[in-house]
């Protein structure tokens, strides 16, 4: 039978390249977001429009999934927004942190906590199961004009460490993964000050990140390439968190 895993924001960007790299690694995929991602699905897959900031709806969402295509044994925490406005940290309204903290934080956790549940419900399952956090490289790199987004993601890392503590025992390995500078629409507005950061050297490797990177990544994790690891992150910016003097 067919493993399953849950991606949410799997609607475009990141989200979407995940969806489909799970695919290709032959899992069923439950693509959970408010955009449209209905198309283009692969065989076995399924696309739920869901708000995940709405913890009251987790348990109904996965109970749908699990009687629609299978009970999922991967979760791919991936929804996230960024400020409403980049600017001047001194100007953040309590709007734009609350929006991003219970999008890129709250909603997370309690997901999680949902997955985890029922992962610990089930008996002695055969399939492997994991959680993957999709984190930012500005979970330790300062961007001033985001602050609220960078705060999301420093609590992203620490909950990816609780999580993976907490479930180890039961065979549930759980990953933080960091994407640096990934060409997608969330990053489109900075296009011309993260050329210039590229030009500069401050990316080692010399290039943007591409959606399919972080997908790939995600996938290996998934199917169990690190089998004797959990709690770590890691890094895909093409070096860019490397400290040089």
């Amino acid at each position: 039978m067919a493993e399953v895993a849950l991606v949410t924001g799997a609607g475009r960007g990141i989200g979407r390249a995940i969806a489909d790299a799970l695919a290709v690694a032959d899992f069923r995929v439950a693509r959970v977001s408010l955009e449209d991602g209905a198309d283009g699905l692969a065989e076995g897959d399924a696309y739920y429009c869901a708000d995940v900031s709405r913890i009251e709806d987790h348990e109904a969402l996965l109970e749908r999934i699990a009687s629609e295509i299978g009970e999922p044994n991967c979760l791919v925490n991936n929804a996230g927004v960024t400020s409403l406005v980049r600017g001047d940290m001194l100007d953040l309204t309590p709007d734009s942190y609350d929006r991003t903290l219970a999008i890129n934080l709250r909603a997370g956790f309690f997901l999680t906590q949902t997955f985890a549940r029922r992962r610990l419900a089930q008996p002695a399952p055969n399939t492997r199961s994991s959680i993957i956090f999709i984190s930012s490289a500005n979970a330790e790199i300062v961007g001033e004009n985001r602050a609220d987004y960078c705060i999301s993601k420093a609590g992203v890392a620490m909950m990816a460490k609780l999580f993976a503590a907490r479930l180890a025992k039961a065979g549930i390995v759980v990953f933080e993964v960091r994407p640096g500078v990934i060409r997608t629409e969330m990053t489109h507005p900075a296009t011309e000050r993260y050329d210039a950061l590229i030009e500069a050297g401050g990316v080692p490797m010399g290039r943007w990140g591409e959606a399919e990177d972080v997908g790939r990544a995600v996938a290996a994790l998934a199917v169990g390439a690190i089998p004797y690891a959990t709690g770590i992150h890691i890094d895909l910016g093409g070096g860019m968190q490397l400290h040089r003097v």
